[in-house]
């Protein structure tokens, strides 16, 4: 196992994207002795310390409509969501697409899930599960639970909505927690930048969130401007050498995107580039700059 740390950000069906590239560093038997998963990246962290190749992607995508995680109307009424929570983290992982807790809990490989404190509306990385599988699962559906279309989840009677409201790239956490090594794998590509909020979707926050969590409310707000900031910053630190990203370098697909076609082609071209990318990464691992 290489020490180094491995940051995995979300943005729902394109972390089909990271599963691709994933599958490819398991299949060479590549693992970084830490990982750090935003809100899809949490479930590819799950996958990949679990060391499952193909999970990630026969979660995130199904031809089978038995397996969609689209609710039906009277769930999304009475969960509040347009994703089916239950499913994904109780279903999938206990019956449809068995989740290796054995596996995941023995790893010496260190997993953590960025999350949203909706009382701070500052970022916190969970790591904390003992061998609890249902614990284990509720950070990562903290992680990944998106705001206004998902339900807050509580652990330790604390409020959490998706990481990626409050750092949606945890690089700054990677830095502090020490290794020299950092490998970034994002789902943009290079030169994305986030739009602004307007004050249409500041007001849709305040209407759901303003009156409990007002901090979330300005974490969500202020997203952009932080996201915009550190791709920035990665992107200076890439060209210095200092870190190893890989990016999308083809037309990401949506965040809620359900052609089969398109995100096979998103799974394949995450694949793909890490293969291709794979040797420059070897040496990257090999050639750690000390200051």
């Amino acid at each position: 196992m290489e020490k180094a740390t491995l940051v995995l950000e979300g943005g729902g069906k394109r972390g089909v994207f990271t599963a691709g590239a994933l599958d490819y560093l398991m299949e060479q038997n590549l693992y970084l002795s830490h990982v750090i998963g935003v809100s899809a990246g949490a479930c590819n962290a799950m996958d990949y310390t679990s060391r499952q190749i193909g999970r990630s992607k026969d979660c995130m995508m199904q031809r089978e409509r038995k397996y969609s995680y689209y609710p039906n109307l009277k769930t999304m009424f009475k969960e509040k969501t347009l994703l089916d929570m239950e499913k994904l983290f109780h279903r999938f992982p206990l019956e449809d697409f068995p989740f290796d807790f054995d596996t995941f809990f023995q790893s010496d490989m260190v997993c953590e899930f960025v999350v949203t404190n909706c009382e701070t509306g500052r970022a916190e990385y969970l790591t904390e599960m003992g061998e609890d599988r249902e614990r284990a699962m509720k950070l990562c559906r903290a992680s990944s639970s998106m705001p206004l279309v998902s339900p807050i989840v509580r652990i330790d009677d604390m409020p959490y909505l998706d990481g990626g409201i409050s750092d949606s790239v945890p690089l700054k956490r990677a830095m502090q927690i020490g290794n020299k090594k950092i490998v970034l794998i994002l789902t943009r590509p290079k030169g994305y930048r986030k739009k602004i909020t307007t004050h249409a979707e500041g007001n849709m926050y305040r209407a759901a969130y303003g009156k409990k969590y007002p901090e979330l409310v300005r974490a969500a707000i202020r997203r952009p401007l932080e996201y915009n900031r550190m791709a920035e910053r990665i992107e200076r630190l890439e060209e210095d050498g200092k870190i190893f990203v890989l990016r999308p370098e083809m037309n990401t697909v949506g965040r809620l995107e359900s052609d089969y076609a398109k995100l096979e082609a998103f799974y394949q071209h995450g694949y793909d580039l890490m293969k291709e990318q794979y040797g420059a990464l070897v040496e990257f691992l090999g050639h750690v700059r000390e200051d």
